[in-house]
């Protein structure tokens, strides 16, 4: 009784401390990156726009998956590119990560090796078609607005944020080379704290946390290989030579979209602020024609398969495999997919060129979920309690998968060498072993116990720095030592050189009172 009292209490106090905050509008700047990034974004720029906050979204002419929002004014600026273009690029690097084996520690790390390399190519492609557009860049200045929300996985954002002189807000769900660690000064402990794209879990063996150890060590390498060409462009436009890990030290506040229901604890710095499932939503009801199709399942209910907003098809061969094991369930499917269909293609498969997600995932029916382990997906699969078969495509996908069957309600397989009888086997464990359902109704029952919503909280930090021009009291001084300082080398350095100062002060002393207890027992003996 009392405790529903307090909690009631709560969230009255709660609604007044938002309706405070946003009584005194702000005006914020918003530059997004493509695809999933600008997913996970956008209920908050939307939400800020609905609150009375001025939100002014700058975008590419050209992109998969952003456009005009709802309550925010929306900008454009030119790129070399046609959408045509883009998605052309994503089949192909389909394509090609279908192809390469991960499953080795050397495979993943020359991965990241060619991915870091890569990145430095493709993060910068919009930067010269915004930070070069000196009529856009004078409008923006003209706003005067009092924060930027970006994403750190493009520098745009970040480097427009510090021409402009204004407060930074950097969303993200995980960045390649670790630049969130790296420029706000957090611990990452190599002992219990994987690095991404390794894909080990927090209890690692010995050569695991060897790989680690390296792999932790070569962060500042790979970062400063990813940002090579945005550091030339952000030194150039700010007039001073500089770099995006000194650009993102100056972070206000770092919106991380995750969660400790699927991330292994680990240390965050104070000004870090976790707000994973920010996008998920209640289900709504199905259309009539999805909802006769899942009422049609009977007790065997139905799957759901998508690999994401991006990915829509596979290669021919590829999808036979999916088709054939589709083929030997009682369960329906409900399948993202517009590539070829075989003539004999299953009758309790059904295509879709899109698909309500989240809506299909909170039906009663749904038994199960393979997907590719983008967050998204991954939290609105946990937040409806929906066992998962996983298959990562790229990223950290494949560390998503891992610490989903680390908790024990998921399979994951490998893109690369799925067949149909490896796809049964996972689907049947999930949909006939009750204890991964048991799990993930554990694990989405705590991921939904919270005291505020990560959406909410999102939202009031934002509009906090945007009243108080930052968030500089979150700031650690670890910001101000160097590399020296922050380890305590130079205390170690003077503790040792004390401790063998007295180690060589005693040992001649002894030395020297020996000599004269011996000149002494000589001078007797003589005698």
């Amino acid at each position: 009784m009392y405790d529903m009292i307090f909690r009631m209490a709560a969230s009255v106090l709660l609604l007044c401390l938002f309706c405070l905050g946003s009584a005194e509008a702000g005006k914020l700047l918003v530059v997004p990156s493509d695809g999933s990034h600008w997913t996970g974004m956008r209920p908050l720029v939307e939400e800020l726009g609905r609150r009375g906050n001025l939100v002014v979204v700058v975008i590419p002419e050209a992109s998969l998956s952003m456009g005009p929002s709802q309550h925010t004014t929306t900008l454009t600026y030119p790129v070399p590119y046609t959408k045509t273009q883009l998605q052309e690029q994503v089949n192909a690097g389909v394509s090609t990560l279908i192809s390469k084996d991960l499953s080795t520690d050397l495979a993943r790390f020359q991965s990241f090796h060619n991915t870091m390399d890569l990145l430095n190519f493709l993060i910068t492609r919009n930067a010269e078609g915004l930070l070069s557009n000196k009529d856009l860049m004078k409008k923006l200045q003209d706003y005067n607005f009092d924060a930027i929300l970006t994403d750190p996985f493009e520098p745009t954002g970040a480097i427009a944020g510090e021409y402009l002189s204004v407060p930074a807000i950097y969303i993200q769900t995980s960045h390649p080379c670790g630049v969130d660690a790296l420029a706000s000064q957090c611990p990452v402990p190599a002992s219990y704290v994987p690095q991404t794209l390794t894909h080990f879990t927090d209890h690692m063996n010995l050569w695991q946390r060897s790989v680690n150890l390296v792999w932790t060590l070569l962060q500042p390498m790979a970062c400063g290989r990813m940002f090579a060409r945005a550091d030339e462009i952000a030194s150039h436009v700010l007039q001073r030579k500089t770099s995006m890990v000194e650009i993102l030290s100056r972070a206000a506040l770092w919106f991380m979209h995750s969660d400790f229901v699927l991330q292994f604890p680990r240390p965050l710095m104070p000004n870090m602020i976790v707000v994973g499932g920010m996008d998920s939503k209640k289900a709504k009801p199905l259309t009539q024609e999805l909802e006769e199709f899942a009422n049609g399942s009977g007790e065997h209910g139905f799957v759901v398969f998508t690999l994401g907003s991006m990915v829509s098809q596979l290669p021919e061969a590829k999808a036979r495999e999916f088709f054939e094991a589709f083929r030997q369930i009682p369960q329906r499917v409900l399948w993202r997919y517009t590539g070829p269909v075989p003539e004999n293609a299953p009758k309790n498969v059904k295509l879709m060129k899109w698909l309500p997600q989240n809506d299909l995932l909170g039906h009663p029916k749904v038994k199960a979920f393979i997907t590719h382990g983008g967050s998204h997906g991954i939290y609105e699969g946990i937040c409806n309690g929906v066992p998962m078969v996983m298959l990562p495509l790229f990223g950290d996908q494949g560390d998503n998968a891992q610490r989903l069957v680390a908790r024990g309600v998921a399979e994951a397989l490998s893109i690369f060498d799925v067949t149909s009888e490896k796809l049964l086997v996972a689907l049947r464990k999930v949909l006939n072993d009750k204890s991964y359902k048991e799990k993930m109704s554990e694990l989405s029952s705590i991921h939904r116990d919270r005291p505020i919503e990560p959406l909410d909280l999102a939202v009031f930090w934002t509009e906090f720095v945007m009243r108080h021009k930052g968030a500089d009291h979150l700031r650690s001084a670890a910001h101000e030592l160097n590399w020296i300082q922050y380890h305590s080398l130079d205390v170690i350095g003077f503790l040792i050189i004390i401790l063998v100062t007295v180690i060589f002060v005693t040992v001649k002393s002894c030395m020297f009172c020996f000599r004269k207890c011996f000149r002494k027992t000589q001078k007797k003996k003589k005698e």
